[in-house]
Parts: C-alpha cells; sequence; structure tokens
C-alpha cells in the first residue's frame, strides 16, 4: 500500500475510533459525582467499565473492518445490543437520583448510543444510515421516558442528544468518504501510468508486426523451396539462400529503424507532457530548462528518464509538488526530478525501470541515481554525456 494511502488510513481510523472518548462520558462523570458525595459504588463501576471495555473492543473491530472496506455486521449487532444492556443497567442507578446530577448522568449514558451510531452507519447507505439513526433516537427517548423520573425535565438534555446523534455519525460518513476519495485517487494514478504503458505497447508491437512481417514470412517460404532445391538444383538453391539473406538483413535493418523509433523521444514535448500529466493528478510541477535543450540520442536519454521518473512519482509516491531541473555545459547535461513525496518512495521503487535506465546511462558514460534526502524531498538525477555513441539505442537487437 502507498504511504500516503496508510497515512490516510491511518488519520481516518484514529479520528473514528477517538469518539470512543463519549462512550465512557458516562462512567467517568459518575464517578465524578459518587466521589464529590465521598461514596462509589465499586462493584457496579467495575461492571460497568468491564462492560464499556468490550463495547470499545468492538467498535474498533468496527471501525478497522468498514476502513478497509469489509463488513462487520456481527460487531455491529454485538455492540449496540452491549449498549442497551448497560444503558438499562445504569438506568436502575438514575432512578434515585434528582435534578442536575439525573439530566447530566442521562445524557452521559447516552452518548454511549451515539457512539454506537456513529459506527453502524459507516458501512450503510444513506437510507439506512437515516433509518437507524431515527431507530436510535426512538430507543433512548422510550428508555429515558421509562427509567427517568420527571421526563419532561429531561427536555434539554434530549435535545443535545438528538443534535449530537444528528451530527456525530454524519460527519464520520463525510470523514470516510474523503478517505474512499483519496484511494480512487491513487488508484486513477496507478491506472493511469499502467494505460499509457499498455498503449505504447501495443503501439510497438502493431510497428514491429507491420514492419518485419512481410520480411519473416518471405525469409519463411524462400528457406523451404531452398531446401527442396538443394539437391535438384543447387545452383537455384544457392540463389535462394543468398535473396534470403538479403531479406534478413532487410529484416534487422527494419527491426533497428523500429526499436530507434521506438526508444526516440523528443524532449521538449516529454517534458510538456509529463508537466500536463502530474498537475492533472493535482501535483504542481515547476519545470527550468536552457534556452536551448540538447538533441540527438543524449536527449532521448534525457526524455526516458523524464518518462521513468514521472510514472515513479505518480505511483509510488505521495508527492504534491515535484521540480524539475536541466542543466547542460559543454560535454554534459544534467536532469534532476525533486519530489515531496519520499514518505511513498525508495531508491529501489522503480523496479526494472529505473535499473534499466541506470544500465543504458552507465553504457553512454553516464550515470542515474534516486534517492531520498534529509529534508524529505526524493532526488532522481541523471547525467549525460553531450555525445552519446548510436549503438546505446539500438544493442538490445544486435
Amino acid at each position: 500500500m502507498n504511504a500516503g494511502i496508510k497515512r490516510a488510513r491511518r488519520i481516518t481510523f484514529w479520528t473514528l475510533a477517538a469518539e470512543l472518548v463519549f462512550a465512557w462520558l458516562g462512567p467517568v462523570m459518575r464517578i465524578m459525582m459518587e466521589a464529590h458525595e465521598g461514596e462509589i459504588g465499586w462493584s457496579r463501576l467495575v461492571l460497568e467499565v468491564v462492560g464499556l471495555s468490550v463495547f470499545s473492543w468492538l467498535f474498533v473491530r468496527v471501525v478497522g473492518a468498514v476502513v478497509d472496506g469489509r463488513a462487520a455486521k456481527r460487531d455491529v449487532v454485538a455492540s449496540g445490543a452491549l449498549a442497551l444492556v448497560l444503558i438499562a443497567f445504569e438506568g436502575i442507578y438514575l432512578r434515585e437520583l434528582t435534578g442536575d446530577a439525573l439530566g447530566a448522568l442521562a445524557f452521559g449514558w447516552g452518548m454511549l448510543a451515539v457512539t454506537w451510531a456513529a459506527a453502524a452507519v459507516l458501512g450503510l447507505s444513506a437510507r439506512a444510515a437515516v433509518a437507524l439513526t431515527a431507530g436510535d433516537a426512538a430507543v433512548y427517548v422510550a428508555l429515558v421516558f421509562l427509567m427517568v423520573p420527571d421526563f419532561g425535565a429531561q427536555r434539554g438534555q434530549i435535545a443535545s442528544y438528538l443534535l449530537m446523534l444528528a451530527l456525530l455519525p454524519y460527519s464520520n460518513r463525510v470523514w470516510l468518504w474523503v478517505y474512499r476519495l483519496i484511494v480512487q485517487v491513487h488508484e486513477g494514478r496507478q491506472a493511469q501510468a499502467q494505460l499509457a504503458v499498455t498503449e505504447e505497447r501495443l503501439r510497438f508491437a502493431r510497428d514491429l508486426h507491420d514492419l518485419v512481417g512481410h520480411s519473416l514470412s518471405a525469409i519463411a517460404v524462400k528457406s523451404e523451396l531452398a531446401v527442396k532445391l538443394v539437391r535438384a538444383a543447387p545452383e537455384q538453391a544457392s540463389e535462394e539462400m543468398t535473396a534470403v539473406r538479403g531479406l534478413a538483413k532487410d529484416a534487422l535493418r527494419e527491426i533497428r529503424e523500429a526499436v530507434r523509433g521506438y526508444r526516440a523521444i523528443d524532449l521538449s514535448a516529454e517534458l510538456d507532457s509529463v508537466r500536463a500529466v502530474l498537475e492533472a493528478a493535482g501535483i504542481r510541477c515547476a519545470l527550468e530548462t536552457p534556452g536551448r535543450l540538447p538533441s540527438g540520442e543524449p536527449a532521448t536519454l534525457l526524455a526516458w528518464v523524464v518518462r521513468e521518473g514521472a510514472t515513479n512519482t505518480l505511483r509510488h509516491s505521495a508527492a504534491t509538488r515535484t521540480r524539475i531541473t536541466l542543466r547542460t555545459t559543454g560535454t554534459t547535461a544534467v536532469l534532476e526530478m525533486v519530489n515531496d513525496g519520499v514518505g511513498g518512495q525508495s531508491a529501489g521503487d522503480g523496479g526494472t525501470g529505473l535499473i534499466g535506465l541506470s544500465e543504458r546511462l552507465a553504457a553512454a558514460g553516464g550515470s542515474l541515481t534516486a534517492q531520498p534526502t534529509g529534508s524529505g524531498e526524493f532526488v532522481l538525477r541523471a547525467v549525460v554525456p553531450t555525445a552519446v555513441h548510436e549503438h546505446v539505442l539500438t544493442e538490445a537487437v544486435v
């Protein structure tokens, strides 16, 4: 999982899990009230704390499952039943209270039901979430009516409870919605990079088939004919094999041309394209280039570095900004791509892409490095001599 997604998941999970604070308002308020009166019912308090601990464990399981996109129906039902039992159990004690203490404690224990609803609505549709919170409100109001003396005096606490029930669950749904949007954006970046690679492979396959398919078919036919003629007409067989050799040379030349065309990329166009793709993905891109860009094969090598660096930024980092700098001297060109997504990248994240580029630049007398810095940035740096031999681009088919 990408480091940015991990961080977003961690923030979302702990934000939702932190709402357990509301579930513990009841026992905390009770301890404060009984401590003020000088007498604490330890046995009842221990039972309540154990019950709330189990509820908290179930709550965390529900939140973790929902954030990971899994269902947790059993945990939701179990935690809801436990919350109902705890509220009913506390109702026995509430009958002994009056005035502000009664209202405050009833509200504190009511927040346990709000906390449960805040997690239970996360895996539901909008209509089901409304139905669940309405049912929660009805059950709580009914319990207060049945268990709390002087129901009319609790209207303020009930109104506060209903307000919390209207806000907390739906704020959680917004948090989860934002997290899922982040995941979708990340998946979109990966799909975009994979699609670009797939389209390029298909284009190359079509070009290669169109260029050498006919030549290879002709080679196969003439080779079969030469085999048949080798005894009956040796001279004609020799002519056919000479033709086969010519076709093979033509095919090799066409393959080299195809590879050269495949690998030759316009540096200026690639820089503009990469900046557009990065900015479309929400990554600010600053481009610093000299007035005159390198040309020929050095430009092609640098263009491949730019493409690979942009692909790794999209797929392996949580970058929000990147800077591409190109400097040239009399004998070398230096390209640096710097982004702030170091949390999601390491020197090995480029896989075979960066390894292959490093080998090609080394064969051309250049170098490629990719590593994080102490300032929280990731730097991809390529040094290419301005004079590169042609075999660097075609050596794969020789």
